[in-house]
């Protein structure tokens, strides 16, 4: 299985928008409070879920079961679903989406007062916790994720070492020759690209900070060129097209599997891939069933700096919601702020908190000891890049442009990198145009 981050969300907001329309009503606007007296609360609540693998092992019962010694007259019912956007948009046309929810990629960032209870004030939310800016609508915030991942190169350290590479590339050009020194001194594939699975594709629009360092990097997608000289996504999409015109992926990425790729990368027949923190586990823990050491699996930021330091993005999971027509908020409210705080939910992940005050995860802490920069990008323009991405079908978020770029890349279709990318930046600024930003 692999983490939803916001990125994955995204994909889902290619969904048709005019399948949910809900019924809002008179509970538009409603707050759903912290209760003061956890004695209290009560009620049983419902809470939806895309984390069918913790509801089927009963990893969710147990977060309840500790949730009940803080909280012991609330009920909590988990509901995992597998094709959790398509359902749950469907469920939101009535008023019965259970009482906490993941807010779908589906559901535009305008119309969360009509279908979410607000949390409290970007203001004072913003102090403590991550990731307000995502579900910020006319100075409220109305949803939380309980975690957050930050992206970079998953590699075998064993296989880089023996390609005589010991510190991590500064620049695409010393990554593309660190690739070329393992493709001509190990057997390990170099670069894999899980092609076939489309979705990790899409991942490396999460460099869309990282190389310019800059927070406000969301804001330059919806008022700028994306793919101008020197860009976020033009030095991304130029890497990863190196990449493969340098023929050091995979022999036929069509063939590529990614859960294949787990144990692949742990062995040690691949050396690297493009993904986020959230999948270091998975791959150290495709070691163990390997027989292989799990401390194996590295972990390094993209390969640009600033001022001489690398820098790399935080991104929310799903945000956790609170139904609007729930008729047990306070509980629900309840879950949603100790899950977030108490559960230990992002350490058992080993994904990053979205309290400010809590440490880096253990899988970080190389990022830490490198001093790289972990960035809180502004959000505040991320429903207008939404809204330029869906006209213009550019698709930052969807795999099909990065697999014609591969395509393009391995001689499949003709043309140049300096055309294609030109033509993505022209449906980009021409639809920004057309809608007035």
């Amino acid at each position: 299985m692999k983490s939803r981050t916001l990125l994955a969300l995204a994909v889902g907001a290619a969904l048709l928008a005019s399948g949910c329309t809900g019924t809002g009503g008179s509970a538009k606007g409603a707050d759903a409070e912290a209760p003061d007296d956890p004695s209290k609360v009560t009620g049983t609540i419902t809470v939806l879920t895309h984390r069918t693998d913790l509801v089927q092992d009963g990893t969710m019962k147990k977060y309840a079961a500790e949730f009940n010694r803080t909280y012991p007259r609330v009920k909590v019912e988990f509901d995992g679903i597998t094709d959790y956007e398509g359902e749950v948009k469907i469920r939101m046309n009535t008023e019965n989406y259970g009482d906490v929810l993941m807010i779908p990629g589906v559901i535009e960032k305008k119309d969360y007062p009509r279908f979410f209870a607000s949390l409290g004030s970007r203001a004072e939310r913003s102090e403590k916790y991550r990731f307000t800016d995502y579900t910020t609508v006319d100075g409220k915030v109305y949803g939380q994720s309980p975690l957050g991942a930050v992206p970079g190169f998953l590699y075998n350290k064993k296989v880089w070492r023996r390609a005589g590479v010991a510190d991590w590339p500064t620049t695409p050009a010393e990554f593309l020759d660190d690739l070329k020194a393992i493709r001509a001194k190990t057997d390990a594939i170099p670069y894999y690209t899980n092609f076939k699975d489309m979705w990790p594709l899409t991942q490396w629009t999460q460099v869309n900070g990282s190389v310019s360092c800059d927070e406000q990097a969301t804001t330059r997608l919806a008022e700028g060129n994306p793919w101008a000289e020197g860009a976020d996504l033009r030095v991304a999409d130029t890497l990863l097209h190196d990449i493969v015109r340098e023929d050091l992926i995979e022999k036929d990425p069509t063939t590529t599997n990614w859960e294949a790729s787990k144990p692949r990368i742990a062995k040690g027949e691949i050396a690297t891939m493009w993904l986020g923190s959230w999948a270091v586990t998975q791959m150290r823990a495709a070691a163990k069933q390997a027989g292989t050491d799990p401390e194996d699996i590295g972990f390094m930021p993209f390969p640009a700096q600033k001022d001489g330091r690398f820098c790399a993005v935080a991104l929310p999971d799903y945000n956790q919601a609170v139904n609007v027509h729930s008729e047990h908020k306070a509980a629900a409210r309840a879950w949603i702020d100790w899950f977030t705080e108490k559960s230990g939910y992002a350490a058992d992940n080993l994904t990053l908190s979205p309290l400010k005050s809590d440490p880096l995860p253990d899988v970080l802490r190389p990022y830490e000891e490198a001093g790289v920069r972990i960035l809180d990008l502004d959000d505040t323009k991320g429903a207008q890049v939404k809204a330029i991405d869906n006209r213009s079908e550019v698709g930052i978020n969807k795999p099909d442009y990065r697999q014609d770029l591969v395509d393009l890349a391995r001689g499949a279709t003709r043309g140049s990198l300096d055309d294609f990318l030109d033509g993505l930046a022209k449906k980009w600024t021409d639809t920004q145009k057309s809608l007035g930003s």
